[in-house]
């Protein structure tokens, strides 16, 4: 079996991770993947195979993330358009999408015997139109749009062509099932099981007694209207990446994105354990 190591060195623990799942990896006969900048760090270890990232990891039956949840969504991003599974081990603060952590990397023979699950997930496409310049991007968690400072913005959304309405608020975020923990969470919005396949809209701080949380079916295409005169450039984040602006008049489309991302999950009961051990601890 073929693995491709993506690790996040600023995360703690991380090296030392990465170095003993190498090990772990070689007793159970893999071939490893790693990336040309990382053979400084792997230079004692035997039998790893460099390369370019992206070409390696659409060859390996799987890409391990090691690091947090941005490690991972940063990996998924370079699995788009191939069959390869993602596992995430955590070695940062949460790690909501982890399917290990650090003190469970025994557990990685698990892989060989095929003792593990695969959950699917969806993905957004965010169309942008900025005056006219088009942008094409892919979200596995979600796609925020909001001004700087916090100042207050006015949009409009449109659901299949249809107003659905005119808003003023500090901003919005668009996301997946597998996002509704992250930024929309935070927002105020609910928690969705992330096999399901929906769109996810939650406003930040609106002003409004009555704005609440929606959420659409995947068949939809939502498109965000910037008609902000007063502070007219918005800016737009896609999994937490460098915003890209948008300006007043231009837009932004959601809808599902044609790709999906295979996570593995070595208990078939991760989503829950983590809701209750990591999300949960604040009030147990």
């Amino acid at each position: 079996m073929k693995a491709a190591i993506y690790p996040n060195f600023q995360k703690n623990n991380a090296l030392d991770c990465a170095k003993r799942l190498c090990d772990i990896l070689i007793e159970n006969n893999f071939e490893i993947f790693i990336d040309n900048s990382f053979k400084n760090e792997f230079k004692n270890k035997p039998r790893i195979k460099y390369g370019c990232f992206d070409e390696m990891a659409g060859q390996a039956d799987f890409a391990i993330a090691v690091g947090g949840d941005g490690t991972i969504l940063k990996c998924a991003k370079r699995l788009i358009k191939t069959d390869t599974k993602l596992l995430g081990i955590n070695t940062g603060r949460l790690g909501f999408m982890s399917a290990l952590e650090y003190d469970q990397l025994e557990q990685i023979e698990n892989l060989v015997k095929g003792d593990y699950c695969v959950s699917e997930r969806m993905m957004l496409t965010a169309k942008i139109n900025n005056g006219g310049s088009i942008y094409m991007l892919d979200a596995l968690n979600d796609v925020s749009i909001s001004s700087v400072y916090a100042n207050i913005c006015d949009f409009n959304i449109h659901v299949d062509k249809r107003l659905l309405g005119k808003y003023r608020a500090d901003g919005v975020v668009f996301s997946t099932p597998t996002g509704s923990t992250a930024y929309s969470l935070s927002a105020g919005g609910p928690i969705i099981e992330p096999e399901m396949e929906c769109i996810e809209m939650t406003l930040i701080c609106p002003h409004s007694l009555f704005a609440r949380p929606m959420i659409f079916s995947p068949s939809k295409k939502i498109r965000f209207e910037n008609c902000c005169e007063r502070n007219p450039d918005m800016f737009i984040s896609v999994d937490g990446g460098e915003p890209i602006k948008l300006s007043c008049g231009s837009w932004l489309e959601i809808a599902a994105s044609e790709h999906k991302i295979k996570i593995v999950d070595m208990t078939g009961n991760t989503f829950y354990n983590s809701l209750n051990q990591k999300l949960m601890r604040p009030i147990k």
